[in-house]
């Protein structure tokens, strides 16, 4: 039975659909960025108050979108000026279409001044709780939505293969099933049960597909994937965020196997809108038709361009500064180059959105609507997002948690800094804005001090990311401590800034640690980064091991609380991390890459996925399968048994793995399957379920379609491993 509600939202567009001249279509599907409407000082930053220079963009071209950010720290209040005089202008021209603001709120409404900023979505990912990001989401739509921004560009689905890449901090890891689970509660978060509401924004996926396994590793750089593993590893997480209802999504910048996705009408029209289903706006990345000539070298010029975007299915173009889109587009119509039914397809989804969105009904809700913004309540759910995040990688002889009495010296780049906590998107593109932050946020060297006393901390920066500043003084101080908290990691980055050509911790950060080592006395790490950099030569040398990620404005409490042990730390790796700066395999390799014929076993990583201490134990017993044989049609049950066997409460994230004994296609070693967090007080015990189906022994075969072979498996949960046999 169809929904009256999306018939009469079509019947809707159809009918304004009609009305519309083909100057106003164009208008429809071209993306400005603010700064192009405003007026501007020299560094391209918008002058307040906020005067727009270019009315006509939007009065009589019609554009029908801006996005971006015109300054570093935009107030809500000037954010809903700002969209409204927009709005305003765009309701003076003859349709009356209101425009579709878009911002990045990656981990909160992060251009939002004095919003609630939470981890960033790689820690979110280590905390393996779909509830809890379901929340995230929920906040960060709000927030977003009291700005007057409908549209947000998030969550990443990108799988992060190369861990070089630099935004492998904006996705949810390396593996299928798990960013798959995150992408979903993301949406559904965002969107709710109808994004015609005060408190809902639409998401857009990015960026398909591909994105996240350059060959280089750097950002918008070639990848080669394989078409079994473009549909066995890349596909799925959009899959699933298309069915649960993402209303857009935005296109992968680079090149896959030489060809740019925003030239191929295979990945965008066969493959997503065919093969997929998804009937929602495809919206390009920033100047990327552009780029197919200037970057990618495929198009012989900037018409060729366009015509080659929109014939393999872009709807709107993130020009974003001027209107060489619409003009080209505008030409290329009227030549007979591309037909003005294709223009329709897509202006029929941009107008569609928007209807869904209510913005023809109201493209602002009152302030009453948005009385928690920023709130201390929100606050607590970015906390609690850190606590269930951070990842205990090393507890040598139980040093952690830390006496409260106990003398510590705090030292390294990230302990005093509390942009390095947030990481890019913050406040800024690059977070090098340092004169802006979100009001009364701690830093390491805050939190720790409130926490035991100032009389109890010293502090010494030691290095910069890169450079050598202070480690004699470091090391001075660390002979009046009882212990050394060493706080390394990255500086903010996103995008190209922070492309590498090397892997590992920079020096000056390794020296440190051997610098302070040389002391004797013991040495914590709190590792702030985006990405696993490489720091195999110092770990020996570490007693303990808190990874952070990027926690966001609330991460120096949380770890302040996890050295102390006012938090049991639950948090598991969403990724491998490698030991090696040549050996990047992810968890789920097949035989050959481990092992030689010749009988020679090649080292692991350093932590393997889904790895991470707890300050408590945990036992697992009793793994029971509820057949020995599965035939088509039928569900495997599986329950097993987890007890903490420790002296304090805690949670556990029970991970369920397959691995498929022998297939036509060499089958990975293991593969997540699904997973549950649950909370254990000391001594408790819980009976865990699962199920599995034909489906999810299933691969991409040799014909590159799914197939469920016959044969045996083998289920993996914690250090127990049970078979069974799919019969057909």
């Amino acid at each position: 039975m169809s929904n009256p509600l999306i018939v009469k939202a079509e019947s809707q567009v159809d009918r304004l659909l009609s009305q519309l001249s083909l100057e106003q279509k164009v208008g429809q599907m071209t993306q400005i960025t603010i700064t192009s409407l405003l007026e501007t000082d020299q560094q391209g930053k918008a002058l307040r108050p906020f005067r727009i220079k270019r009315p006509e963009y939007l009065s009589r071209y019609q554009i029908g979108s801006v996005l971006n950010t015109p300054q570093d720290d935009i107030t809500v209040r000037e954010w809903r000026d700002l969209v409204s005089s927009l709005q305003e202008l765009s309701s003076q021209g003859k349709t009356k279409i209101p425009i579709l603001y878009g911002i990045d709120s990656i981990h909160g409404a992060n251009y939002v001044y004095g919003a609630t900023l939470f981890p960033q979505p790689i820690a979110q990912a280590a905390s393996w709780n779909r509830e809890l990001v379901h929340k995230i989401a929920q906040i960060s739509a709000s927030e977003t939505r009291a700005a007057g921004i409908p549209w947000n560009f998030s969550p990443s689905l990108d799988i992060a293969r190369n861990p070089l890449w630099p935004r492998h901090w904006e996705t949810f890891g390396e593996d299928v099933q798990l960013a798959s689970e995150m992408g979903k509660a993301t949406v559904k978060g965002y969107q709710g049960e109808s994004l015609h509401g005060p408190q809902q924004a639409a998401a857009c996926l990015k960026h398909f597909v591909g994105y996240g396994a350059p060959l280089s590793g750097k950002d918008r750089t070639p990848a080669w994937i394989p078409e079994r593993q473009l549909r066995e590893i890349f596909l799925p997480p959009f899959q699933a965020a298309i069915e649960a209802g993402t209303a857009s999504i935005m296109v992968n910048s680079g090149q896959i196997n030489g060809i740019p996705v925003h030239s191929d009408p295979y990945l965008l029209t066969e493959v997503l809108r065919g093969e997929m289903g998804f009937k929602g706006v495809v919206l390009s990345d920033w100047k990327d038709i552009q780029y197919l000539h200037e970057y990618h070298r495929v198009a012989k010029n900037q018409e060729d361009a366009v015509k080659m975007a929109i014939e393999a299915g872009i709807d709107m173009s993130m020009v974003p500064d001027d209107l060489s889109f619409y003009e080209k587009l505008l030409s290329l119509v009227r030549s007979g180059q591309i037909s003005e039914a294709r223009i329709d397809e897509s202006v029929k989804r941009i107008l569609n959105m928007k209807f869904q969105l209510g913005l023809f009904k109201q493209t602002m809700f009152e302030e009453s609507h948005y009385l928690s913004f920023g709130s201390e309540e929100r606050a607590e759910v970015s906390r609690q997002a850190v606590r269930e995040s951070i990842t205990l990688l090393k507890n040598e002889g139980d040093i952690l948690p830390l006496p409260k009495n106990a003398r510590i010296l705090l030292t390294g780049m990230a302990a005093h800094a509390q942009h390095i906590l947030n990481g890019g998107w913050t406040h800024s593109w690059q977070n090098d804005n340092l004169s802006v932050a979100t009001p009364r946020k701690k830093t390491i060297l805050t939190a720790v001090s409130e926490m035991i006393g100032d009389d109890l901390v010293s502090y010494s920066l030691g290095t910069n990311f890169d450079t050598n500043l202070s480690t004699h003084e470091a090391v001075s101080l660390a002979g009046e401590a009882d212990y050394v908290v060493v706080c390394l990691g990255e500086k903010p980055y996103t995008e190209f800034y922070g492309n590498i050509d090397n892997l590992s911790l920079p020096e000056a950060q390794l020296r440190l640690v051997e610098a302070l080592a040389e002391t004797g006395k013991p040495i914590i790490a709190v590792m702030v980064q985006g990405r696993p950099r490489l720091f195999s030569r110092i770990e020996p040398l570490l007693d303990g091991i808190i990874y952070a990620y990027l926690p966001g404005d609330e991460g120096a409490e949380v770890i302040a609380e996890t050295l102390f042990g006012f938090c049991n730390p639950g948090g598991k790796l969403p990724f491998s991390y490698p030991k090696h700066p040549h050996n990047l395999l992810p968890y789920d390799h097949v035989f050959a890459d481990t092992q030689s014929p010749f009988g020679h076993v090649y080292e692991g990583p350093l932590y393997p996925f889904g790895f991470g201490l707890s300050y408590t134990s945990f036992a697992y017993s009793n793994l029971k399968l509820s057949t020995a044989k599965l035939r088509q049609g039928q569900e495997l049950k599986i329950r097993v048994q987890v007890k903490n066997t420790g002296e304090r409460a805690g949670t556990e994230v029970v991970q369920l793995y397959l691995h498929d004994k022998i297939a036509s296609i060499a089958p990975a070693l293991r593969k997540l399957k699904d997973f549950q967090k649950i909370y254990l007080e000391a001594g408790e015990e819980k009976t865990v379920h699962f199920s599995l189906t034909e489906k999810d022994l299933s691969f991409v075969g040799r014909d590159y379609k799914w197939i469920t072979e016959t044969g045996a498996f083998e289920v993996m949960l914690g250090d127990l491993s049970e078979q069974f046999e799919f019969c057909g």
